[in-house]
């Protein structure tokens, strides 16, 4: 097989990976959603979540998009410094998501800046938007897509503060967001965090960290500990399902971190949405692949 040949091969993979991370959610995301619905105890929020499952059933029977807005595609990549296609992964992820809006189909999200026209097939100025890790020695590449919809980009800050405030201003800066935004979010929510020493560090972590499966935690017990806290705060803020109150308001809260200058803290937010559409594939170097967010599928 030739080198033309195994691009488009992983092409397709992509295309197809893409295609089907808009029609189904995640396993942990379904576990967790399953969670919250089932420890609901109002009426109205509990027909809000067995609306939503009935949306998820559907958009497999029709093979749609479970949302409307299908959001513009972000790729963080950690591909081995030996795999033998690293030089095109842009050009082939670029491809991938021109497929995919077609076959999805995908709606028209990429909007150049300034000429305020849409490209018509969610590529663009650095879009899709892939953030790149090489690893030494290895010859397979990992990639988590992350489907950014307008709603649930819309609480999405970031602010330095004085180090002075400390991790009070934080969780405060935190909840000041949620309460005035997070109902555009469409709840109940995935909250990341980014926390470091400048504005760009911690919105780059904050991204990352709504990548993280549910249920993970922040390797420092102090950072679990806050991760904790802040869910169960967060909670009982009592937003629910689609902000029209509920028992839950969230569906974690992650925090990513980064050490930062003596002078400064930083945190960013970023949130997922209930239709959370994140997907995390491996792919080796003889095209074989795995697809981890979604296990035992075949694309």
């Amino acid at each position: 097989m030739d080198n033309k040949q195994s691009i488009s091969i992983i092409t397709g993979i992509m295309a197809k990976f893409i295609n089907y991370t808009g029609k189904h959610l995640p396993d942990d995301v379904l576990v967790k959603l399953k969670e919250l619905r089932d420890s609901e105890d109002q009426k109205l929020a509990r027909l809000v979540y067995e609306t939503m499952f009935d949306n998820l059933e559907k958009a497999i029977q029709l093979d749609r998009p479970i949302c409307q807005d299908t959001g513009v595609l972000n790729f963080f990549i950690r591909v081995g410094s030996n795999f033998p296609y690293l030089a095109q992964l842009g050009d082939i992820l670029k491809e991938a998501v021109k497929i995919a809006t077609i076959e999805s189909p995908l709606r028209h999200n990429a909007v150049q800046i300034f000429d305020e026209v849409n490209t018509g097939d969610n590529t663009g100025e650095r879009t899709p938007f892939i953030h790149w890790d090489i690893v030494d020695d290895n010859d397979y590449v990992e990639i988590e897509s992350y489907m950014a919809g307008g709603g649930c980009s819309l609480p999405g800050r970031a602010i330095t503060l004085m180090p002075s405030q400390g991790y009070e201003a934080i969780v405060e800066y935190v909840f000041d967001t949620m309460v005035d935004w997070g109902i555009n979010a469409c709840p109940p929510l995935l909250i990341g965090i980014g926390i470091a020493g400048s504005v760009e560090n911690a919105a780059l972590l904050s991204k990352k960290a709504i990548l993280r499966p549910i249920g993970t935690h922040h390797p420092n017990p102090k950072g679990a500990k806050m991760e904790e806290m802040l869910e169960k705060g967060l909670n009982e803020v009592g937003i629910g399902p689609q902000g029209i109150s509920g028992n839950s308001s969230v569906m974690g809260v992650h925090i990513e971190s980064a050490a930062r200058h003596p002078s400064t803290i930083s945190v960013a937010i970023n949130v997922g949405c209930w239709a959370h559409r994140r997907g995390f594939i491996r792919i080796k170097s003889d095209l074989s692949y795995e697809i981890l967010s979604h296990k035992g599928v075949t694309l």
